[in-house]
């Protein structure tokens, strides 16, 4: 199975919050060097960050979400 980046940040918490929202959307995202970004201070810059995934068929839709979960509430 293909799996697409639709996010990444240096941050685990807000990468957990994405996998939170996505999933309650009904999407299967995943994480990618969660580890990296836990194991040491500054680590996760230096793995690109953490990365929430989704399957390949997922992608287009979870991209979707992600900019709407993303935009400032006016």
């Amino acid at each position: 199975m293909e799996l697409i980046t639709v996010y990444s940040c240096f941050n685990i918490a807000s990468a957990d919050l994405m996998v939170s929202h996505l999933q309650a959307m009904g999407f299967d995202p995943v994480l990618l060097h969660d580890t990296a970004a836990l194991s040491m201070e500054g680590y996760s810059f230096a793995t690109g960050g953490v990365k929430v995934q989704v399957p390949a068929d997922q992608a287009e839709a979870a991209r979707t979400l992600v900019l709407d979960f993303e935009k400032p509430l006016s």
